[in-house]
């Protein structure tokens, strides 16, 4: 098992709620989910990040397919230009 741990800074934090729904429109979508949660900050302090994405794939390649499944790669799309940061973990 693998966990892919994805934590975003939005440019503007109002776009959070709609990464969310993109995001979570991945499962069942993409076959290689095999669990995601998504959370939006709701303490919204100096260090906070704005989302945090989690994944549970198979394996590495299971992971590699996420990643580049063609709606992944949609939702990416519209995420980048809207991105201030972007930290991964993949354990």
């Amino acid at each position: 098992m693998l966990t892919h741990v994805v934590v975003m800074k939005f440019l503007d934090p109002a776009d959070a709620p709609s990464a969310k729904e993109l995001l979570q429109g991945l499962v069942g979508v993409v076959p290689q989910i095999r669990s995601m949660v998504v959370g939006l900050d709701t303490v919204r302090s100096d260090v906070s990040a704005d989302l945090c994405l989690i994944t549970t794939h198979d394996d590495v390649e299971g992971l590699r397919g996420y990643q580049s499944h063609e709606a992944h790669q949609e939702v990416g799309a519209w995420l980048r230009p809207r991105l201030a940061s972007r930290t991964v973990v993949d354990f």
